[in-house]
């Protein structure tokens, strides 16, 4: 499929508005149609951040999930749903998150929701658009998850997963959906004390069904709970092993690490695209369009422009909605800057 050189982009998640937190926490006083309008609603209100920002790419700003993979866990059979965080107090970090027990088979008859997030989405965007989904890979979803005598450690709990995300994304290109995101920063997490070879092997059996049916990504970040992050912020123990991934773009994250590594960028653009991250999610500080441009000029050194595309770091749930608009509006300003330089 042919894309545009150094186009802006977005991983996937957007801030919820305020009304819409306020409204999670008091679902049970809605009806199921009151209930339907506020995803719309919702969702109309991150499609029109993003289309003033001037994005190349949308999406529909994960509105109807709880957080980037939290909601999913609701669509699985043979879960016991977790109850108090072992830690609740003190500086927020990700062991506030609970764990989820595994009592039975682990199935999903209703699917993982993500179509239904897609087929709204095309409902309510204007046409022409370029609309993307995103999907968590079965490793990062199986890490919320607590091993039983069925499922004896996390690589048993991904292979329960990885026919349930494989469905989700061959129903998503079904449905239309040609451009799809395989969230798993769970790999790039611990990718330094796990074999790399054997992701590579997970992430390619997970996706072949859709290979060359839409634009596949990857996004390799290293977590942002609370704007947090929980792996060694290294790319180098995946690579070159992740050069082998089947898809058509990897995400990095690199405005945050200050672009440490980045030479790395122009290795994987011997193979595939490149999203790289330059805004940093986990700051308030306001890149200015001229501090975007120098940074999209510094990728062009390593990789050329028709590899590149430019995103945020990782997805924009954990940042403040005022901050994420003007960040966005800022990259592609900083994006037509270099563009208008290279007479694209």
């Amino acid at each position: 499929m042919p894309f545009p050189p150094l186009r802006a982009t977005v991983i996937g998640s957007y801030p919820f508005p305020s009304w819409l937190e306020f409204a999670c926490q008091h679902l049970g006083e809605f009806g199921k149609d009151d209930i339907a309008e506020l995803q719309d609603d919702a969702v109309i209100a991150a499609l029109h951040d993003q289309l003033a920002a001037g994005l190349d790419v949308v999406t529909d700003g994960e509105q109807t999930r709880l957080d980037f993979n939290l909601s999913f866990y609701g669509f699985l059979d043979g879960l016991e749903l977790e109850g108090a965080s072992p830690r609740r107090f003190g500086p927020p970090a990700h062991d506030q998150r609970g764990k989820h027990a595994v009592v039975g088979e682990l199935r999903a008859p209703r699917g993982l929701g993500v179509v239904e997030e897609f087929k709204r989405l095309q409902r309510l965007a204007p046409a022409g658009l370029v609309l993307k989904a995103s999907v968590p890979g079965p490793y990062t979803l199986s890490g919320r998850l607590v091993p039983n005598a069925q499922y004896p450690d996390r690589y048993a709990l991904t292979e329960a997963l990885l026919p349930i995300v494989r469905a989700e994304l061959e129903a998503l290109v079904a449905a239309g959906c040609r451009e799809i995101t395989v969230d798993e920063p769970s790999m790039s997490c611990y990718a330094h004390r796990e074999e790399p070879k054997k992701f590579v092997e997970i992430f390619n059996r997970t996706v072949a069904p859709v290979v060359g049916k839409c634009r596949l990504s990857t996004h390799l970040c290293f977590g942002n709970f609370k704007g947090r992050a929980v792996g060694l912020r290294r790319y180098a123990p995946m690579f070159p092993a992740f050069l082998d991934m089947t898809l058509d773009e990897v995400h990095l994250e690199m405005a945050s690490r200050e672009f440490s590594e980045i030479a790395i960028i122009g290795e994987i653009a011997k193979r595939m695209d490149v999203a790289v991250g330059i805004i940093d999610v986990k700051s308030y500080f306001i890149e200015t369009p001229e501090e975007v441009a120098a940074r999209v000029r510094l990728c062009l050194a390593h990789a050329p422009a028709e590899r590149l595309s430019f995103a945020p770091d990782c997805g924009l749930s954990q940042t403040a909605r005022w901050a994420a608009r003007q960040k966005l509006a800022n990259m592609v300003a900083g994006v037509k800057i270099v563009r208008q330089e290279l007479g694209l």
